[in-house]
């Protein structure tokens, strides 16, 4: 039987000392607190943002973000995991964190972010667990130290600002629509839509008043399949692009469309 944990509400999990011992030789940091990317640009830039100006919010659907109890410590399962997966007749395939990793880096490096109008950034795993991560957050460059971050936030349910104790990521509870805003247009992404466009004639044409919701697949196969309505399903191009890809194409758009330099 393979242990997993989900982050379910109530579900606490204790460890040995051995156990403890063990994850803090190898994930080599503690994630209690991580620090906020820019704190006084961040500041500056989120109170001055008016509430009539339009934002984007992703949903980052589908992620591959499961911990399993690997020997005497629990992990977040990569393709690196090979023994094993082939043990429990899991495809390595399946197990790919570094595609929601550099997607998010895409997302957080933008200038869009940068000035603001980043409204919210939303996961949903494999499992359906929901993790709200505020776009101010600075993520671990490389992946193993992401990896040890998420796998830390799956089973305490929350990462805060080493300063000021604010959650910067925490499991929340869905549906993922109560967080999305009410008048928000609701977008999309697929390889298969019927609907090609190109991004920057598409974004064009959005109200001015009106906040965009990007809903982007961050798995290594398949389609998105939101349980929640979509307004429109678009593809960007005839070729297969990685979600990282996907999500600077929006950011770049929307750069343009706000006249963000």
């Amino acid at each position: 039987m393979v242990r997993t944990y989900y982050a379910m509400k109530g579900y606490k999990m204790k460890k040995s000392h051995d156990d403890e011992k063990e994850e803090e030789e190898e994930e080599e940091v503690d994630y209690d607190g991580i620090p906020i990317s820019n704190p006084h640009h961040q500041l500056q830039t989120t109170t001055t943002l008016k509430s009539s100006q339009p934002g984007v919010i992703f949903v980052l659907e589908k992620a591959s973000l499961e911990v399993a109890k690997v020997g005497k410590s629990y992990q977040l399962l990569t393709s690196d995991h090979k023994d094993f997966l082939n043990k429990h007749k899991k495809s390595e395939s399946d197990y790919r964190p570094d595609i929601v990793h550099q997607a998010l880096l895409a997302i957080l490096d933008s200038t869009l972010n940068k000035a603001g109008r980043v409204k919210g950034l939303y996961i949903r795993t494999e499992k359906r667990v929901l993790i709200q991560l505020k776009p101010q957050t600075h993520l671990p460059r490389t992946s193993k130290r992401f990896y040890g971050l998420i796998s830390q936030l799956l089973q305490k349910l929350s990462i805060k600002d080493e300063k000021t104790h604010t959650k910067l990521l925490r499991v929340i509870k869905n549906p993922v629509t109560q967080y999305l805003p009410v008048n928000s247009h609701r977008i999309g992404f697929s390889s298969s839509s019927n609907k090609l466009i190109k991004m920057n004639d598409y974004v064009h044409n959005f109200e001015s008043d009106r906040d965009i919701v990007f809903v982007v697949g961050v798995m290594a196969h398949g389609k998105i399949e939101p349980d929640y309505h979509i307004d429109d399903f678009v593809s960007v191009s005839n070729y297969s692009l990685s979600a990282a890809r996907c999500t600077n194409m929006i950011c770049q758009s929307l750069e343009e469309k706000w006249n963000i330099i």
